[in-house]
């Protein structure tokens, strides 16, 4: 990793005070990118045309339970100075625990990876007809691309960047709701929590893996990091900055997630509104069609472009989070481009092989969505101990809040697996 650079090099004197401001928002936007891969474009396409609105209330619930993860997640980085697999690895002594940690982490991470790699593929293959297996290959070269940027220009000009592509899949993933807009009392229908058979579980779960992603988690505390902690910085200095960048990064973790959340609840609306009930819809490649067919050529177009730009940010943060989880578990230092080079395999694999890539999309999500509690009851229980965080530790409500969310997912878990087991 490059050493981070300060946030107190951050332009000061004569800049407005809302220049100041803006200087210190980034982190969570990068990280942000995460809620918007192609894998959350599986979900939700495939929850809104398998189940109308159905799940609304899902995509809405996770958003909100995101919004204190991520924030904690870099609370976390801002205040001690380390990412979460940082302060994991140095707190488990045995070797073994480590490994085996890093071990469930790093599946999670190769998840992360064919998700994102399939979306672009399948996005290159619907504007270009490239491939699919050379679009995987695409997609992972471009992800090399904007590692090196990161490396070699340090954290500002890779938030840039991946800002940039989540613009393109702002844009690309709402146009459609505006063109054809959803049934106002079916929206509304949909915030009622509620099921209809293990499918939807399975759906639901996908979609909470999709949304509160485990390597997100690891990610935003070591943006955080990179972004605002200096190995130079004096401790004074830093004591003195915290409670401001505190502040900063609760209106950062808000504007991403405003973004993101938005974003995901258009996916399912634009599903539910326009492609409930027709036939082949609940893929990317049959809802590409769909779109095109009933709602033209640009909607559809500017959705494919969605779905690439998706694929490429979201696997370069993919790539940064599985590095920065090696590096601190295992304490062995891989090149993340020769990293990157071999978790591009099992996607390149899959993509050869003619597996359907909106249901492997899917599964990845859920696999994801099992590895969440490793990440996020770990993330609330440091945040909340004054010998991690000093006075700066949790309330004891944002802790109670974040058990709840802990315990909520894990049951959802749970449920969809006993489910899945006994066929309910």
């Amino acid at each position: 990793m490059r050493t981070p650079r300060n946030d107190l090099s951050a332009p000061t004197g004569g800049t407005p005070r809302g220049q100041r401001a803006a200087w210190l928002l980034g982190p969570a936007l990068v990280a942000g990118v995460a809620y918007l891969d192609p894998g959350n474009v599986a979900s939700n396409m495939t929850a809104g045309a398998r189940f109308g609105y159905l799940l609304v209330w899902v995509v809405v619930l996770g958003n909100a339970m995101a919004w204190l993860i991520q924030y904690l997640s870099a609370k976390l980085g801002v205040v001690t100075g380390r990412s979460l697999a940082q302060v994991l690895g140095d707190r488990m002594r045995s070797p073994w625990a480590r490994r085996a940690y890093w071990l469930q982490a790093e599946l999670v991470a190769v998840a992360t990876d064919v998700a994102e790699v399939i979306g672009g593929a399948v996005a290159l293959w619907l504007l270009f007809g490239v491939p699919l297996p050379l679009g995987g290959l695409i997609t992972g070269a471009v992800s090399i691309v904007l590692l090196l940027v990161q490396q070699r220009r340090g954290a500002r000009a890779f938030e840039f960047v991946v800002i940039g592509l989540l613009a393109v899949i702002a844009l690309g993933f709402t146009f459609g709701v505006f063109a054809a807009p959803p049934d106002g009392a079916g929206v509304a229908a949909g915030l009622v929590p509620r099921f209809e058979g293990s499918d939807s579980v399975l759906l639901a779960a996908s979609i909470l893996g999709a949304t509160i992603m485990p390597h997100a988690i690891y990610a935003h505390s070591a943006l955080a990091r990179d972004r605002f902690v200096a190995a130079s910085a004096r401790p004074e200095d830093r004591a003195a900055g915290i409670p401001r960048l505190l502040r900063a990064t609760r209106w950062d973790v808000t504007v991403a997630l405003v973004i993101a959340g938005t974003v995901n609840l258009c996916i399912l609306l634009l599903a539910a509104a326009n492609l409930a009930g027709v036939p082949g819809t609940d893929t990317l490649e049959g809802a590409y069609a769909a779109l095109h067919t009933g709602l033209g050529a640009v909607v559809a177009t500017l959705f494919a472009v969605g779905l690439l730009a998706s694929g490429l940010a979201s696997t370069a943060v993919g790539a940064y989070a599985g590095a920065e989880i090696m590096q601190s578990l295992l304490r062995v230092r891989v090149p993340m481009i020769l990293r990157r080079l071999v978790t591009l395999v099992p996607a390149i694999a899959i993509l050869a092989l003619g597996a359907d890539p909106t249901w492997a999309l899917v599964l990845s999500q859920v696999v994801l969505s099992f590895g969440i509690p490793f990440a996020l009851v770990p993330l609330v229980a440091l945040t909340a101990r004054s010998d991690v965080l000093g006075g700066l530790r949790n309330r004891w409500w944002t802790t109670a809040a974040g058990a709840v969310a802990a315990v909520f997912l894990i049951a959802l878990n749970g449920l969809l697996l006993w489910l899945v087991l006994t066929g309910g």
